[in-house]
């Protein structure tokens, strides 16, 4: 790592740190009258109550499109709203290890909101799941890496970044969402419409992950 670089991430640290904290209630409060505003239609068309919902979130890596899906407790998730991804890093295959700047794959959660992200807000993705950790048993592999988030800017090497505005959208509604612990599923690729699996090198169970993934986006309408 050259001298320049070691020098920027200290001031870039530096910095951050000087930023003043912020809670969770406060970015909230800050954001959740534009945030509902901006959604009422939205709300309203699929016929949900904004006082009263449950979301998920499902990313799609081959188009960089982020989907916001919103339902009410008794009724079927419904598309609310498609965010562009502003950065992408890595390629179509699931995350094998620490550093290799891939966004993983697979069924997850939303674990944390992050109010002080470096990268504007963030949301925590709880990779690495259940599933990626009995495939990296089996392969022999170890440090799968983490600290897999959803934030702002346009920056990544590993994770989802849908810019500033866009993410203050999803951090209100995650923190004012009645199911916390919301699904988070990231896929090569839509499988609703395109029942292809990827080949994947270095791997021999992709057809496994992929139907899971495929069977999981089947409970969210488009």
């Amino acid at each position: 790592m050259s001298l320049l670089i070691v020098f920027r991430k200290k001031l870039n640290d530096w910095y951050h740190n000087l930023k003043p904290k912020y809670t969770t209630e406060q970015v909230v409060i800050k954001h959740q009258k534009r945030v509902f505003n901006s959604l009422k239609n939205n709300f309203d068309l699929a016929k949900i109550d904004s006082g009263n919902f449950e979301m998920a979130l499902l990313a799609f890596k081959d188009s960089q499109k982020l989907e916001l899906y919103i339902k009410n407790p008794k009724t079927s998730y419904q598309l609310i709203k498609t965010y562009n991804f502003t950065a992408f890093s890595g390629k179509i295959g699931p995350k094998l290890k620490n550093g290799d700047k891939q966004i993983p794959e697979g069924i997850y959660t939303m674990e944390y909101l992050n109010p002080n992200s470096r990268y504007h807000l963030s949301l925590k993705v709880s990779y690495p799941n259940a599933f990626d950790l009995e495939k990296a048993k089996a392969d022999n592999r170890s440090d799968l890496g983490g600290d897999i988030m959803i934030h702002g800017k346009k920056v990544t090497i590993g994770c989802i970044p849908i810019g500033d505005q866009n993410i203050e959208e999803v951090f209100t509604l995650a923190a004012k969402s009645s199911n916390q612990k919301f699904p988070i599923i990231i896929s090569p690729t839509d499988f609703r419409k395109n029942s292809n699996f990827p080949n994947i090198e270095n791997i021999d169970w992709e057809k496994e992950l992929y139907s899971n993934i495929q069977t999981e986006l089947e409970k969210y309408n488009t």
